[in-house]
Order: structure tokens, then sequence, then C-alpha cells
């Protein structure tokens, strides 16, 4: 079994000041707190360990006892220096500036990092493993496989318009200008990101075709597109925010125009990340039942077609980004340091495990907008989206 090792009192010390997740968090971030073993394996050990003994809270004389052994241990002091990394977002929840703070948080880290972490097409979303149990079969060939069918569900054709709103580094705008000759607009709010798509574009011959905007999505213009994507980008919307968010979609597409979000989703009860994620990863994220964002669709006027699962997919995709920071770790290291190293090792490992256990969810939805007349221009059934797979 994984061993849980307690190298200061400091991780102790961490844990009076700041109990339950963050506390430990930054204990393991830190180098205080460290397993030997698989860590997603430790952190499931753990919670079930949490879920399974439920103790009963001391009476006075355990409190003096454990107040007396945390001062032998030297855990009794003033609170640990918190480690560097954590989010420090200020002004009103999703304002344009703060969107923009949060996004360079965790977006422009390092370029160069996440082509250390990610394969070769950039993409930093679920992928789509049509051939798991093939050991020839790579992430790569599953980011493919990924793009392919989210422009195979979009029915994208050569001179089609499509939005790619939260472009991140350009995997889809790129796919769907090369292998679909579609005219795309790659919006992204991160000027790392921005900057990247742009090159990308004229590096991989697709520029004519590509056209990189600087801007939240509150401030997209123009309107008549064919198709529109969001992948893994509505999470950073907010709630208060998605009713918008949605009517901006459904406007910019023309009548029998089509709609894939990819995004997360979160039981009711836990909308963000949890507190670590939210401190040092993604900071004011949201996400809800997949069954809310299905409604919050229809009531902005969009037809929901098709919800497809892909849980068990990001466990796999996330498995593959630990491999790759294992075997990487010497070069992630000298890049961003040992402290942000060791906040991305936790956070796939965690991610990794709330997929895993059904803690977190990801869907494709796939949405049209009707003609006024009610026609949607859908096929019969969807058989042509899954005519091929594999790579091409």
């Amino acid at each position: 079994a994984p061993l849980v090792v307690l190298r200061s009192p400091d991780a102790l010390r961490r844990l009076l000041w700041q109990p339950g997740e963050l506390g430990l968090a930054e204990a393991y971030v830190t180098g205080d707190l460290d397993v030997e073993g698989d860590l997603a394996d430790a952190l499931s050990q753990a919670g079930r360990n949490v879920r399974d003994r439920r103790p009963a809270r001391p009476g006075p004389a355990g409190m003096a006892a454990a107040t007396a052994l945390a001062v032998r241990l030297g855990a009794v002091g003033p609170p640990p220096r918190r480690p560097d990394g954590r989010a420090h977002l200020t002004g009103s929840l999703h304002s344009f500036s703060r969107d923009r703070a949060g996004i360079s948080h965790h977006y422009d880290l390092s370029n160069d990092f996440y082509a250390l972490l990610l394969d070769e097409s950039m993409a930093y979303s679920c992928a789509y493993w049509t051939r798991p149990d093939d050991p020839a079969y790579t992430l790569a060939h599953a980011q493919h496989d990924k793009l392919d069918l989210i422009c195979r569900k979009l029915d994208l054709g050569p001179a089609d318009r499509l939005l790619d709103v939260g472009c991140g580094w350009g995997s889809l705008t790129v796919h769907a200008a090369r292998a679909y000759k579609a005219h795309v607009t790659a919006v992204t709010l991160s000027r790392a990101q921005h900057e990247f798509v742009t090159a990308r574009a004229v590096r991989e011959g697709v520029a004519d075709l590509v056209d990189v905007q600087l801007r939240h999505w509150r401030h997209i213009d123009g309107g008549g597109y064919d198709a529109a994507a969001a992948i893994e980008m509505g999470e950073h919307v907010g709630d208060a925010e998605y009713p918008a968010f949605a009517t901006k979609l459904h406007d910019v597409l023309r009548p029998e125009g089509r709609l894939l979000l990819q995004q997360m989703s979160r039981g009711a009860n836990a909308p963000g990340g949890g507190a670590f994620i939210e401190t040092y990863i993604a900071p004011d994220m949201h996400m809800r039942p997949v069954g809310r964002t299905v409604a919050l669709l229809e009531t902005a006027g969009l037809e929901v077609r098709s919800t497809e699962s892909l849980r068990e997919h990001y466990t796999t995709t996330i498995d593959a980004w630990r491999s790759t920071l294992e075997r990487r770790w010497g070069d992630v290291e000298d890049l961003v340091g040992e402290t942000t190293a060791r906040v991305w090792r936790l956070y796939l490992a965690g991610a990794s495990l709330a997929f895993a256990e059904r803690r977190m969810g990801v869907d494709q939805l796939l949405s049209v907008r009707p003609t006024r007349e009610g026609t949607s221009g859908m096929p019969p059934t969807p058989a042509a989206w899954y005519r091929q797979v594999g790579p091409a």
C-alpha cells in the first residue's frame, strides 16, 4: 500500500492551522508530507478511511492529550509560510479583468510546460479512446479521434464557418481548418494562447482559414456561424453568467447551425473544483449536474440533440498526462520549479480519481438552433458520427 511520510512537524502544523483538504495539499506541495507509491492510490485509500471511519469528537481529556502530543512533536507554533503559486484574484466575480486574471493564472503558466505535458496536438481536454486496449494506440491518436468526432457531430465541410470559443492552443481550430477546410474564428482570453495559436496557424499552413481573436466571450461579435464549439471552456463562465453565455452561443449561429459543448459536470453540492484546485489551479470555476446545463441551453432557444458521457475517457486521458509528467519530471522541475511540479502531480492524481469515482463527469452536448418552423437539419440517426474510428 502507499506509504505516507511526514518529513517535518510543519505537516501537522499546517493541518492544525488549516484543517481539511487545503492544509493537507499544502503539506504535500511543500514536501513536508510525501507519499511513497502511487499518489492516486494513496488519495483513494485515505478517502475511503475518512468515509468509513468517522470517529467521535474527543472529549476534554482526549483534547488535552492531543494538545500535549502536538507540543512534543513540535507541531504547535505560528502558521507555516504558505507555498507560492496561489491565485490572487481581485474585483467582481467574472468581471472581464478578473476572468482574464483567472485564465492567465492557469493557462499562461508556460506554453513550454504544456508542450511537455500534452501530446503534439496540444489538446488540453478529455480525449476519446476508441481502441484503449491497443498498445500501439496513444494519447495522440485518442485526441485526434476526439477532434474528428467533434467535427463530424458539427457536420463541418469546406468553407463552413466555425466559432471556437476558448480555443486553447488551437487543437480543434487547426484540425477543423486542415482536415475539413472550415473557416475558423478562434477566441481566447489568454495572451500566451493567442500568440501560440496565431503562430501555429502560420506554421501549419492554415493561416488563411484561421482568425485568432483575444477577447472575452461577451465581446464576440458577428453571427451566421454554421457551427460553434466550446471545449471545456464553459466551466470558467460562472453560474450567474451561464444563461447569457448560452444565449450568446444561440445568437451567433445561423438557423440549423450546431453547437458542441464538451464540459465537465459535478454534483449539486460541490460546484467548484474543491479548495485545492480553486486556490492553486483554476480559480472561479463552476460546474453543475449535466441536466442543469441541458436546461440552460434549452432555455436559450437551443434544442439539445445528443449527450454523450466521456467520464471514463477522462480518467484514461489524465493518467496519460500523469505518466508523461513523471517521465519528464526533471524537465518539468527545471522549467517551473519543484513546488509547481508537485502542485501538478497532486492536481492530476486527484482529478484522475474524481472521474474514476464518479465525483466528476464530462460530457459532449450537441445542440442545434432550430428554424422558426422547427426544422433542425439533423440526420435521422447519429450513425455517420461514428463511421470512422482510429487515426486517419
